[in-house]
């Protein structure tokens, strides 16, 4: 803005200045009509006048008369010009220079006559107008105008109280407290109150605060109060309203004060009519959040010292705690809770339903805080009954129920009623979730909740059901897939009320019964995982969440102690009374602590189960989770510390589940689901579980401790195995087991478990095992294959046909794409076949009616056929196309399937059970003590059950007839022996039998059966004689592979068996009726499709004993082996299996007596190391001494005439399955052997192992196989290798002795020099070759057995003569000292070790033979024969017969005892020359045969009193099987020589002083001769044949001959 006062009008002042300026001001004044910047003008053109003055450019009174000449012009100019002069004022105050200032001060004091003082004194500064001499002092002036200030602002007239103007007041307390009932609005009133403050000059805020007051009185008048407050605030500030309530909040406020619930209520009208807000009045009230979070905070720290306190065991005097009580009351005088205003408000405002503004404080405080207090959560509760009272009138109320309606809420902004499920989750959940645990203040609102949640789960089923229908009928439907979606969102929020809720306020509840039925009626429509996630959260995490359940938990744990402390048997009842209170409240808790005490004190089961009769639905329900939560902790460990058994903790709670789920109605599907889940994480401990649940439920238990008696009657019907097959008789498990039923199948978990569990067996093995110990990876296994079992057979009694079919897959699916083990998918499968077939047979009887019993036999046949046919084809997939050459699938199918339900009738156990009913019923007469009623009905149920055992044994018969009649039919086609009947029987051993017979202990005993069976059936190409020898000669390896409880099936399979094999040995009568001129027992073994019965052919009665004793001899050894071998399993296996079978071995008095011996020796042994096994071996040797009455010596068991011999050769050359035949069958084999020279020569270099092999081992007796004699051509080679090298070193003997060999002495020599050492030198080989295994072939090891081998050899060659001199005198000495026969076992295993060093033993698996070729067949059993021929002492006698020629010889020998072995090369050399030589020997000897035949005779008498115990292994040869070498097809392990070697050394240490004697001569004999005895023993053997052939004629000869000669 430009200068109104151009600086040359100053200038030129007098001249023209001033006139300029006068004129300046008239024209602004006069334009300010027109213009408002006339008056800014003005104010400039002043202050430019004034400024020039304040800076020195105009004189003082130059201005001041200027200023006297405008200041007319206008009215206001001395107040502008006060104006300039006060922002003069304040600028040169700030001014530094003080001319400046002076010159301002003479300017006002020459205008004071222009402007007033007082607008001076009103607008200048106090120290300006000190200055200007207008007031004396500043201080003073300033004191002065605050008092004028405060009078006038702030000093009250009391013109407006009560008692001054009480008539004003008096009417307007009459005009608000008049009856409104009339037509009196509030309009009208507000009119009234007007004309009252007017004219009674009322202050307005006291007529609010009084229309306040009277509103309080009266309540009931809502909408007259709320519209005139409403309407008077529009005269008022907002804020007015809200300060009086405060003011009115604040009066009580003091420590005593309470505010009355009155003020609240009215504070909560306004509230929720919006006339005040809630954050305005929240800061008036107390106490602050701060405090209330301190005093949360502080509840929750004392709730956790009073756990503290509960938990801790104080041992304090009485008056302590006497002084705490006094103290605790103390504290609780003096603790009046102060009032809380905010809650009161809260409360106020849930009585009217304003629900917005209680949740808004709810939010503003710690949660549940509000709710803690019962008017507040009582106030919430019947907030909620009236919003749901439509909906739970239409679908909560149940039926006859009467209910009483409660009536809505008066005014209309209270959240709106619940007409549908949908209004529930909007307003009703919310208010459920911030009452919490505290809806236990009211339990029927409780039960509405539950039965709304009742109702709204069945129409979440119902509306799934309809979605589901309908996707499938119309693909889809928007709507009904929208009402789905809506009842998903519903059933999680009503999850959300159960947790958050309902179960803590159960907790609360004080044991409520009828609520924790009403929770369950809810809780059984949730699946059961959404049930236990939910008792989860219940048991963890909600007692954790509020002060008052953490206490509860306390309180309830406490208790619980305190019953526990008391539970006996004895006070069962009571006790269980206490527990059920406690349980309708805190179950989780509760049962958490019992299971606790069940884990540590397994004999407080029986008690707990009986004393939980008194639990809810719901409790029960609960019990099973915590029993799964128990099973599941991480923290416990499932083994005991030595890791060989099951943690006790894990089977009392498997006992406690087994007992619970039986007793009572408790859910099993979590408990069976947790048990597959942990099957499929691949852990089998928790199987003990199932197993025990099974047990309890069904009555179904397995044992391996069943006797005979138990045994057979689990064979019969299924009342006869209710009554006769367990050990507990287990009643009324109807229920329990359909119960177990409808959880298998609801949840699809029968064929899953079965599964897992046939997988898991392996698994125990292959994956959990691999860090565990050999016991408990043993206990394991057992205890998944029993489950199974046990499990298989509760499937196969308690589902129906059309559930067990629908389930079980076909047995080719089950094994290919389940990869089940064959023995348990036939297990699964067995009864879906007998079922099928049933029911085809009941069809085909309806469809045609005939009563014949050919008839329904030929029914029956046919529904077989029509069920088996399928399967039949089946089966094939199961093995190599190779297997079906020897068994048909036809015979494999119908051995898996049959049962011994099937195989026979156990008519003794229907008797025995039939006979106890009986004598109960004669019993029940007698008793006079009975009432005649409870007599009449336990008669009544002993008839019933009598007759329905008689009913069930004539069933089971027409049964048993018609599947003998199938199995007659089906016969012939069983067995094909495509190959040999050798590899028939190996096959059905390897597939049926082994498999089987450790499956259960019934399938062992109907194994045995089975092959019984087969046997009378007179089935083609099955040689009952092989399979028997098979089963008996080798069960070391079978023995050795087996678990416990295998083992124990396997003792009661060999048990089964041997009862069979006794039977027959027992009277000749028996075995001439059922073994006589049957195809099993026919000696000669013909090409397939030949079995001609030929009564030569047959094993005859007395051949037959000695093979028995062979068996029994076998095992001997077998048990002997096992026991020395000092390993865990052989030994505690081998125990099992003989004690199993003690009732038929051991019958003969030696072999009992080398047995008892041997397990004394564990006895000691083990005594202090393995207590089990010495408690297996203590109880078997008592078993055993208790036996011993009942054995026999061993020529009462089998005529021991010595045979001549011929017969001996026969029977030694016989492989195991022609045991002791007729010497035809051996002389065949001579006869092939000479008419195939040149292929013999031919084949012998092809199997050069073989030669290697019988080179080292020249006596190995040749063998004669089956059918197609196969390995007769293998025993020509070896037989003619072995004479080539014979008369190789019987010429090397010549040069030395000089002696032509065909002189009878030499023959004789020959004979019997050969004989004891042949065995002697198997028994060497076979020690060698189990030196060999046992040690590690390290250099050291082998210089050692070299030194020794040497050492040996020099201390025999210097006592041969003598001890041959003194035979008997050493006999009666070594019967008394059985210490030398070690120290001779162990030279000759030193000496062997270096000759049978190459061998390399042959070991396999039991389980998995494979096929061999012929060839290393054939080494086998050579190696076989030789181990078992040579350990014989068959040919004692013929040592005794040509003793003094011996003598005479024996110098000879010695002589001839450094002469080293031919090499093979040198053998290989004279092959030929002496193949030549030992043909014209052979005539020779065949002259001398008869002469032999006698001295063996005479001899053979004199020793049968000398050697008892030679006879058991003579025997062993004498019967022919040697050496079970067939049995090394079947079982590969067996081909493995260790076992023979093993069995050799045993053996050896148990022969009798004679043997020994021999044995030493014999080995000597050997070294010095080996040549010309080896020769002339063989030439002999031949000579027999050569004569036996002869006389039954040659035409098999031939046909063994082809036979070999393809096979090879």
């Amino acid at each position: 803005m430009a200068a109104l006062l151009p600086a040359e009008w100053i200038k030129n002042w007098e001249k023209g200045g001033k006139n300029e300026f006068v004129q300046l001001c008239r024209a602004v004044s006069e334009n300010r009509s027109h213009d408002s910047m006339g008056f800014r003008d003005i104010q400039q053109a002043l202050y430019e006048l004034a400024y020039h003055v304040v800076r020195g450019n105009l004189k003082h009174d130059q201005a001041s008369n200027v200023l006297g000449d405008v200041i007319e012009f206008r009215e206001d100019m001395p107040s502008i010009l006060a104006d300039v002069f006060c922002i003069l004022d304040i600028e040169t105050s700030c001014l530094e220079e003080k001319s400046k200032r002076d010159h301002f001060t003479q300017l006002v004091l020459a205008c004071l006559y222009l402007v007033s003082d007082t607008v001076l004194k009103e607008r200048l500064d106090p120290e300006t107008l000190e200055s200007l001499g207008l007031i004396k002092q500043s201080q003073q002036f300033n004191q002065k105008s605050v008092k004028i200030k405060t009078k006038l602002f702030y000093k009250q007239q009391k013109f407006n109280l009560l008692r001054e103007e009480n008539e004003g007041y008096a009417k307007l307390i009459a005009e608000l407290g008049q009856d409104l009932s009339g037509n009196i609005t509030s309009e009208l009133i507000l009119e009234n109150i007007k004309s009252l403050i007017g004219c009674f000059n009322l202050d307005p805020n006291r007529v609010l605060d009084i229309i306040l007051e009277v509103y309080e009185c009266r309540p009931e008048y809502d909408d007259f109060f709320v519209p005139l407050i409403e309407s008077y605030m529009y005269m008022c500030e907002p804020q007015t309203l809200c300060h009086i309530l405060g003011f009115k909040f604040k009066f009580y406020q003091d420590p005593s004060g309470e505010t009355p619930s009155s003020l609240y209520r009215v504070a909560a009208v306004l509230l929720q009519h919006n006339l005040i807000d809630l954050e305005d009045l929240y800061v008036h009230l107390l106490p602050g959040d701060n405090a209330i979070v301190e005093e949360h905070k502080r509840e929750i720290v004392e709730a956790k010292q009073i756990v503290r306190k509960l938990t801790m065991v104080v041992l304090s005097s009485e008056k302590t705690e006497e002084k705490e009580k006094e103290k605790e009351k103390e504290e609780e005088k003096n603790e009046k809770p102060p009032d809380n205003q905010k809650l009161g408000l809260l409360e106020a405002l849930l009585k009217i339903g304003d629900w917005q503004h209680a949740q808004s404080i709810m939010d503003q405080m710690p949660p549940f805080y509000a709710t803690s207090h019962k008017p507040i959560a009582i106030a919430l509760c019947q907030l909620v009954h009236v919003t749901v009272e439509p909906l739970y009138r239409r679908v909560g109320v149940p039926k006859g129920a009467k209910g009483s309606p409660i009536s809505r809420l008066p005014n209309k902004r209270a959240p709106k009623q619940a007409e549908s499920f949908e209004d529930l989750r909007k307003e009703v959940f919310n208010m459920l979730c911030y009452l919490g645990p505290h809806l236990s203040h009211d339990p029927i609102l409780f039960a509405k909740v539950v039965r709304l949640g009742k109702a709204l789960m069945k129409e979440v089923g119902t509306v799934k059901k309809f979605v589901s229908d309908r996707v499938v009928k119309f693909q889809s439907d928007g709507s009904k897939q929208e009402d789905k979606e809506k009842m998903e969102i519903l059933f999680s929020c009503l999850l959300s009320i159960t947790d958050q809720v309902l179960l803590p306020s159960l907790s609360l509840m004080d044991c409520n019964a009828c609520m924790s039925e009403e929770l369950w009626g809810m809780f059984k429509t949730f699946p059961y995982q959404y049930r236990y996630r939910l008792y989860g959260q219940w048991k963890n995490e909600t007692y954790n969440s509020h002060p008052l359940l953490v206490k509860v938990k306390a309180q309830t744990i406490d208790r619980a102690k305190y019953i526990m402390k008391r539970l006996t048997k004895e006070n069962v009842k009571p006790s269980g009374r206490q527990i059920g209170k406690l349980s309708h409240s805190n179950p989780t808790i509760l049962f958490d602590y019992i299971l606790s005490q069940i884990q540590k004190y397994d004999n407080l089961i029986t008690p707990v189960v009986d004393s939980l009769k008194y639990l809810t639905s719901l409790n029960y329900d609960v019990l099973a989770y915590c029993i799964i939560e128990a099973l599941a902790n991480p923290e416990k460990e499932r083994m005991k510390h030595d890791d060989t058994t099951i943690s006790s903790w894990l089977q009392s709670l498997a006992s406690f589940c087994g007992a619970v789920f039986r007793k009572y109605p408790i859910e099993l599907a979590g408990l069976l689901q947790y048990v597959a889940n942990q099957l499929k994480a691949g852990k089998s401990f928790d199987l003990l579980i199932l197993k025990e649940v099974v047990q309890k439920m069904a009555g179904i238990e397995i044992t391996e401790e069943m006797t005979m008696e138990q045994l057979e009657a689990m064979t019969g019907g299924e009342q006869l195995k209710a009554e006769g097959g367990y050990f507990g008789q287990i009643r009324n498990t109807k229920k329990s087991s359909q119960r177990l039923k409808d959880a298998l199948l609801d949840h699809d978990l029968a064929l899953p478990l079965c599964l897992l569990m046939a997988q898991q067996r392996n698994g125990v093995i292959f994956q959990e095992g691999g860090e565990k110990h050999l016991k408990l990876v043993g206990k394991l296994y057992d205890q998944c294959h029993d489950t199974l079992v046990q499990f298989g057979g509760f499937l196969a009694s308690n589902l129906s046909t059309e559930d067990y079919i629908k389930r079980v897959p076909s047995i080719d699916v089950l094994c290919n794409e389940f990869h089940t083990p064959h023995d348990a998918a036939f297990f699964l499968s067995r009864p879906m076949y007998a079922h099928h077939i049933s029911s085809k047979y009941d069809e085909l009887k309806k469809a045609e009616k005939g009563n014949k019993q050919q008839h329904k036999v030929h029914k029956y046949i046919t529904s077989c056929e029509l069920v088996m046919a399928p399967v039949h084809d089946a089966v094939i997939s199961l093995h190599l196309p190779k297997v079906w050459d020897d068994i048909s699938p036809q015979f494999y199918a119908t051995f898996w399937s049959l049962t011994m339900y099937d195989l026979a009738v156990p008519h003794s156990s229907y008797d025995r059970e039939v006979n106890k009913l009986k004598v109960q019923m004669k019993a029940i007469d007698d008793n006079q003590e009975m009432p005649p009623n409870k007599k009449k009905k336990e008669k009544e149920r002993c008839t019933a059950l009598q007759d329905k055992l008689l009913e069930e044994e004539k069933k089971q018969l027409e049964h048993v007839q018609r599947v003998l009649q199938r199995l007659k039919l089906e016969k012939d086609n069983w067995l094909l022996a495509k190959s040999t009947k050798n590899e028939t029987i190996t096959k059905f051993l390897q597939l049926c039998i082994f498999p089987r017979c450790i499956f259960s202990a019934i399938d062992a005993v109907y194994c045995a059966h089975f092959v019984e069976l087969v046997h009378q059936q007179k089935t083609p190409n099955f040689s009952t004689l092989l399979c028997y020898d098979r089963v008996f000669s080798d069960i070391i390896y079978t023995v050795a592979s087996c678990t416990e409880n295998e083992a124990s099936r396997y003792g009661r399979f060999l048990c089964c068996m041997l009862e069979t094999v006794t039977r027959w040995h027992s009277d000749r009568v028996i075995y001439e009726k059922e073994c006589g001129n049957y195809p099993g027992f026919l000696t000669i073994l013909r090409a397939t499709g030949f079995d001609g019965g030929n009564k030569a052919d047959q094993l005859d009665y007395e051949n037959f004993r000695h093979v028995v004793h062979k068996w029994h001899y076998k095992l001997t050894k077998a048990s002997v082996h096992c026991l020395e071998t000092g390993e865990y399993t052989h030994i505690r296996n081998i125990l099992i299996v003989l004690t199993k079978i003690l009732p038929w071995y051991p019958k003969v008095l030696n072999l009992g007596q080398a047995l008892e011996r041997r397990v004394h020796k564990i006895c000691q042994e083990e005594k202090e190391k393995r207590p089990d096994l010495y408690a297996l071996a203590m109880g078997y040797s008592g078993q055993l001494k208790s036996r011993k009455p009942f054995m026999i010596p061993e020529n009462e068991f089998h005529h021991k005439d010595p045979p001549a011999r011929n017969a001996v050769a026969a029977t030694v050359q016989n492989g195991p399955g022609g045991a002791g035949m007729p010497t035809s069958l051996t002389i065949n084999t001579v006869k092939l052997e000479e008419g195939t020279a040149e292929e013999t020569e031919k084949l012998k270099e092809k199997s050069q192992g073989v030669v290697k092999v019988v080179n080292k081992a020249v006596n190995a007796t040749p063998k004669v196989t089956t059918s197609n004699g196969n390995s007769a051509s293998n025993s020509k080679i070896v037989k003619e290798k072995e004479d080539k090298e014979k008369s190789g070193k019987e010429k090397d003997k010549e040069k030395k002795d000089k002696t032509p060999t065909a002189t009878p002495e030499m023959k004789a020599l020959g004979k019997d020099g050969k004989d004891k050492p042949k065995e002697e030198r198997a028994n060497k080989d076979d020690k060698a070759r189990e030196i060999k295994e046992k040690t590690p072939k390290s250099d050291k090891e082998k210089e050692k057995v070299k030194k020794e081998e040497k050492a040996s050899k020099e201390e025999k060659s210097k006592t041969v003569v003598t001890i041959i001199e003194s035979k008997a005198a050493s006999e009666k000495e070594r019967e008394k000292e059985p210490s030398r026969e070690r120290d001779v076992a162990k030279e000759m295993k030193s000496k062997e070790n270096a000759k049978g060093g190459e061998k390399v033993p042959v070991a396999g698996s039991l389980k998995s033979p494979v096929p061999r070729s012929e060839t290393s067949e054939s080494e086998r059993e050579q190696k076989r024969r030789k181990v078992d021929t040579h350990s014989s002492p068959s040919h004692s006698s013929t040592v005794k017969d040509n003793l003094n020629e011996l003598k005479d010889s024996s110098a000879k020998h010695y002589i001839n005892h450094t002469t080293p072995t031919l090499s093979k090369s040198k053998e290989r050399e004279v092959d030929k020359k002496d193949l030549d030589k030992s043909r014209e020997r052979s005539r020779e000897r065949e002259k001398k045969d008869d002469k032999d035949r006698k001295d063996r005779k005479r001899d053979h008498s004199n020793s049968d009193r000398e050697v008892p115990q030679d006879s058991t292994k003579r025997r062993k040869e004498e019967n022919g099987t040697t050496g079970s070498s067939k049995h090394s097809k079947s079982e590969s392990p067996s081909d493995s020589p260790r076992l023979n070697e093993k069995e050799k050394e045993k053996n050896k240490s148990k022969s009798s002083g004679k043997e020994k004697g021999d044995s030493i001569k014999a080995e000597k004999m050997e070294k010095s001769s080996s040549g010309s005895k080896k020769e002339s023993r063989h030439d002999k053997e031949k000579t027999e044949k050569k004569e036996k052939r002869e006389s039954t004629g040659g035409k098999e000869e031939k046909k063994h001959h082809k036979s070999s000669d393809k096979h090879r």
